[in-house]
C-alpha cells in the first residue's frame, strides 16, 4: 500500500543543512548569474530579473551527484565493497560512477541502448560497468535482477532520502544566492529534483512560486497530479531524455504534490528554442533537459511580469551532434 501525501514526512531544514555539510567537500558551490542579453531582455517577462542556478556546472554535468553521495555516504564498509548499482539514461548513471569513484566502491550501472553514447563512454571512464537493456523499462528490471543476485546497493535514480536531500541542498544554496523569490521553475523527470528543491524553498520562502517542468513526451507527474496518486507512462517521447522517467514514485509524488505549485508542459519545439536562447545570449550549452525551465518560463511570460525569477539549469551533457541539430531546429527562422 503506497504512502499517501500526509504520510510523507519532508526534511527538515536541520536535515537539509546536515546533508549540505556532509557534502561540503565532494560537490561544489555552483554560481548565481542574473541573465542580462538583449535576447532575454526581449523575450522575458516585462521588468523581471532572471537568475540562472548554474547546476550545469556541477561535478558530471548534472545535479544528479549531490543525491549520489549522499547514498553512498550512508553506506558501512561491508555495504560499499559489495559495490552499487544504479539504472539511468546518462545523468544518474554518472553521477553513482562518480559518487563510487570518490568513496572507494565499484558501479555497475544499467543503461538503455538507446542512451547517448557520449554518456556511455563518460560512465565507463569513471570506473563503472555498462549493461545495455533494450529500454527502460527492460533496464529497471535487469538492475533489479543485478541487485538481488549480486547484493549490490540499489541507488534509485529520483526516489528515497538521499536524493530528496541531495536536492534540497541545491534549493537552500540557491535561496541564500538569490534572496527573495517570486518564481522558481524545476524540471521534473521522475521528480526528485523538485521534490527536494520545492520542499527546502517553501519552508524558507513559503510565498515564492514553485513551477514544475515536464516535457509533453514524459508527462507522468502531470497524470499523477490529476489522479491523485503515481502514475507510469507507457512510452517516453521526447528529446529531453534526462527527464524521461517512467513512472512517479510515492515519496517524489508526495512532496511535489505538497510544494509544487503549478506544473508546465513544454514540447520539444519549445526546449528547442530555449536551448538556442541560453547558447545565443547566455553562452550556455545545455542539454535539452537543462533548457526546460528557460522554457516553461517564456512560455508563462504575461504572468511574470515584474517578478524575481530563478531558473535551475540542471544539467549540460549533450553530444555535438544533437546539440547542433537542436539548436538548429530552436533557431529563430526571421
Amino acid at each position: 500500500m503506497h504512502p499517501t501525501v500526509a504520510d510523507i514526512t519532508p526534511p527538515s531544514l536541520a536535515d537539509i543543512q546536515r546533508a549540505r555539510t556532509q557534502l561540503l567537500h565532494h560537490v561544489r558551490h555552483t554560481p548565481l548569474w542574473q541573465w542580462q542579453g538583449h535576447r532575454i531582455d526581449a523575450a522575458k517577462p516585462t521588468g523581471s530579473t532572471v537568475q540562472l542556478k548554474l547546476e550545469l556546472l556541477q561535478h558530471t554535468g548534472s545535479f544528479k551527484v549531490r543525491g549520489a553521495l549522499l547514498a553512498l555516504q550512508g553506506l558501512d564498509a561491508e555495504q560499499r565493497a559489495r559495490g552499487v548499482t544504479a539504472v539511468s539514461g546518462g545523468n544518474h548513471a554518472m553521477a553513482v560512477a562518480h559518487a563510487a569513484k570518490a568513496l572507494g566502491a565499484h558501479a555497475k550501472v544499467v543503461m538503455p541502448k538507446t542512451a547517448n553514447p557520449a554518456r556511455i563512454e563518460a560512465c565507463k571512464a569513471l570506473g563503472a560497468d555498462i549493461v545495455l537493456a533494450d529500454d527502460i523499462a527492460a533496464a529497471f528490471t535487469e538492475v533489479q535482477r543485478i541487485q538481488e543476485q549480486e547484493g549490490r546497493h540499489f541507488v534509485h535514480p529520483f526516489e528515497g532520502e538521499p536524493m530528496t536531500l541531495g536536492a534540497a541542498t541545491l534549493g537552500l544554496e540557491l535561496l541564500q544566492q538569490s534572496g527573495q523569490l517570486d518564481a522558481l521553475f524545476v524540471a521534473i523527470g521522475g521528480g526528485g529534483l523538485a521534490a527536494g528543491i520545492a520542499s527546502a524553498v517553501k519552508q524558507l520562502q513559503p510565498r515564492c512560486r514553485v513551477f514544475g517542468v515536464e516535457p509533453a513526451g514524459a508527462d507522468s507527474m502531470h497524470r499523477s497530479f490529476a489522479a491523485g496518486s503515481p502514475q507510469r507512462i507507457d512510452k517516453v517521447a521526447t528529446i529531453a531524455d534526462s527527464l524521461g522517467a517512467p513512472m512517479a514514485m510515492p515519496m517524489s509524488f508526495a512532496l511535489c504534490r505538497r510544494f509544487v505549485d503549478e506544473l508546465v508542459m513544454v514540447d520539444d519545439d519549445a526546449l528547442c528554442r530555449a536551448m538556442w536562447l541560453l547558447f545565443a545570449d547566455a553562452k550556455l550549452a545545455v542539454e535539452p533537459a537543462g533548457a526546460a525551465t528557460t522554457a516553461a518560463m517564456l512560455q508563462l511570460r504575461e504572468r511574470l511580469a515584474g517578478q524575481r525569477i530563478g531558473i535551475v539549469v540542471c544539467g549540460a551533457n549533450v553530444d555535438h551532434a544533437t546539440f547542433a541539430r537542436c539548436l538548429e531546429r530552436g533557431a529563430p527562422t526571421n
